[in-house]
This record gives structure tokens, sequence and C-alpha cells, in this order.
């Protein structure tokens, strides 16, 4: 059953990324992206930017590449297929750096490429992984520690247009990408379990 819902979690997350990405390509600067960034930028004081830039740290690999190797140290079912969840965390910028190439959107106030977001990429696929291996916590436990990740993703997407590095709909891609990337991992982890690897 969960196998079942991880191949469809990854067509659904793949469907909308390859929506979004066409949307991009053809469209350049979406409708709702120049909204959506004035509203963040509106809120972005220098007290939250300051903020923002910590949370920032929640995507980048320096601190993500560190952080699953902790899961993998705390979470038995992360230590059995330990080489899964760090292919996760080096795929996720391998990946997304080579759609950057080849979609070519440019950055709201840069000519460096933009889609999909670096860090929205990783912070979405450490926080599936998240999603995942929490399941063998207790309900309580479980439910915190989903919370935490998930709002620790949403708030990275936040900094990421808040700093003016990103386009909203850059973020949205990234955290396709990477939830779908997490997904592929969960599934393949599954899989090697179920086959009693």
């Amino acid at each position: 059953m969960a196998l079942l819902h991880s191949r469809g979690l990854i067509v659904v997350l793949g469907a909308f990324f390859a929506a979004l990405a066409g949307a991009v390509v053809l469209g350049g600067v979406l409708p709702a992206d120049a909204a959506m960034r004035a509203g963040l930028l509106a809120w972005a004081s220098p007290a939250v930017l300051d903020v923002m830039r910590i949370v920032n740290y929640g995507g980048d690999w320096r601190v993500l590449l560190p952080a699953i190797v902790l899961l993998v140290l705390v979470f038995e079912r992360a230590r059995a297929r330990w080489w899964i969840w760090i292919a996760l965390m080096i795929a996720a910028p391998i990946t997304e750096g080579l759609l950057k190439l080849a979609i070519g959107r440019p950055r709201p106030e840069s000519a460096a490429f933009g889609f999909p977001s670096g860090h929205a990429t990783a912070a979405a696929a450490f926080a599936g992984a998240v999603l995942y291996l929490s399941g063998a916590l207790a309900p309580a436990p479980r439910r915190l520690v989903r919370v935490v990740a998930i709002v620790g993703v949403i708030l990275v997407g936040f900094a990421r247009v808040m700093l003016r590095a990103h386009w909203p709909s850059d973020v949205l891609g990234g955290f396709a990408l990477g939830l779908g990337l997490a997904a592929a991992a969960a599934m393949l982890s599954s899989s090697r379990r179920v086959a009693g690897c």
C-alpha cells in the first residue's frame, strides 16, 4: 500500500513539475509570480530578513548532508539502507542543476538560472526523508517531527523569495522536485524491505 502511494505521489509531483516547467519555459515570469513575490517582499522588514538569512541555511547542502547522516544514525530503517538516503541528498542538487540548465529561466534580479530553486529542492528532499523515516516513531513525536519538517521547508521557500533569489514558481518547482525524489527514495527503501534486503 505504501509502495503504491509513493508511485502515485511520484506521478502527481512529476506532472505538477512538468506543467510548471512548461509554463515557465513558454511564459517566462508567470502572472502569479510577480504578485506573490511582491506580497512576500512587503513582509521583508530588516528583522524578518535577518531571520530569513538564518532559515536559508535549511536548504544548504553543508547543513543538509550532515543532517541526513544524523537521520541515518537515529532511524534504524534508515541505517539498514543508508546509501539510499545519502544518494537522495546527492541526487537532489545534481538533478536540480541539470534541470536549471535545461530550462534556463533567469532569477528575478540576476541572469543566473533559477528554476527550480536548489535550496527548495534540497530542503524538500530532506523533509520528504524525514516524513518517511519518522513513520517509525510513536504518534505524538511523529506528528511533532513532521510538523517541524513541513514548516521548515515552507520557511526555506519564503526565505528564497524574500532574499530576492527566486521567483515563487522556482520554489514550487523545487518543492515538487525534492519531494518527488524523496518519494522515489522511499519507494526504493520500501521495495528493498519487501524483497528482504
